[in-house]
């Protein structure tokens, strides 16, 4: 059973789940490989953005599938390394595209001026070189202040989304719904890995025993217990099957997703359980996520 599409508030269809080719792949030269084996393993949606360098190889990936352009749904993001309007004819050309499924702003503080940066965002989707628009990384404050201006309300804001930064998020996906704006998680895995060891641990291992499914199987069905939509990633096949295979899983129960979310609330582990290897690009990552999560939880 496929996984299906959400309706945007233009009136377009995403696919619920997206291969994405960011944090793991950046970096790595050529990935075309990986993301022929996620389109060949059924993802039909992938997310790419200016700032990963992944453009030209999700491009190369859609060619040699040989596939139409229409069986695809294709992101990719604004990450203000050039002028909006040079970066995404870049981004069509680095693709060989004409049109993206979903264009959007990487981050909040890339629109300065947000009434004229976000007009001129606008014209994108106006000029057909975007279905639909949306942003990455908004926070609630944010969201408001871009709706007081907005003549065309944002399709999707996708966010760092697992357990344990939901709690600070739950306001904002709340306002987002309210307002036909669809949350779009990246990371939500993120407990099985470097945030390995925490109180969410049990919970999950509680709902996959009761559905004889993974943990990474019981927290994608957490993420779509809060009508949010996924990227998501792997260099396995068997991983990227799995990730799929949640459309022939039942739902969470009510007391499984609050327990969740209660383990959440705890805050991640102390310690990060991780495997270095001396891997100085990876503790970088680790670093950077540590920082993410405090300026969301204490900061922002």
């Amino acid at each position: 059973m496929p996984l299906g599409t959400i309706k945007l508030n233009d009136g377009n269809e995403m696919p619920v789940m997206a291969f994405g080719t960011g944090t793991k792949w950046r970096g790595k030269g050529d990935i075309t490989d990986g993301v022929i084996q996620a389109i060949e393993t059924g993802f039909d949606h992938l997310d790419s953005a200016q700032a990963y360098g992944t453009e030209p190889y999700v491009g190369r990936a859609l060619r040699d599938c040989g596939l139409a352009r229409d069986e695809f749904f294709i992101t990719t993001k604004w990450s203000g390394m050039s002028p909006m309007d040079e970066a995404i004819r870049s981004s069509l050309d680095n693709m060989g595209i004409k049109q993206v499924d979903l264009y959007l702003v990487h981050m909040p503080s890339l629109l300065k001026d947000v009434e004229r940066d976000w007009a001129a965002f606008e014209k994108i989707k106006e000029a057909g070189l975007a279905k639909s628009i949306g942003v990455s990384n908004f926070r609630l404050e944010d969201m408001q202040k871009l709706l007081k201006v907005a003549r065309t309300k944002p399709a999707v804001n996708q966010i760092f989304l697992n357990p344990y930064t939901y709690e600070q998020n739950k306001e904002l996906i709340e306002y987002s719904r309210q307002n036909g704006i669809l949350t779009e998680a990246y990371s939500s895995l993120i407990s099985l890995t470097w945030w390995a060891g925490g109180h969410v641990d049990k919970p999950v291992e509680a709902a996959a025993k009761r559905l004889n499914a993974s943990p990474a199987q019981v927290l994608l069905l957490w993420v779509r217990s809060k009508g949010v939509a996924v990227v998501t990633t792997s260099s396995s096949k068997e991983h990227l099957e799995e990730y799929l295979a949640i459309a022939d899983l039942p739902p969470l129960t009510e007391e499984e997703i609050a327990a969740i979310d209660e383990a959440g609330a705890k805050g991640p582990p102390k310690r990060i359980l991780v495997k270095l290897r001396e891997n100085a690009s990876l503790v970088l990552a680790v670093v950077l996520l540590h920082a993410i999560f405090l300026l969301y939880r204490f900061v922002l």
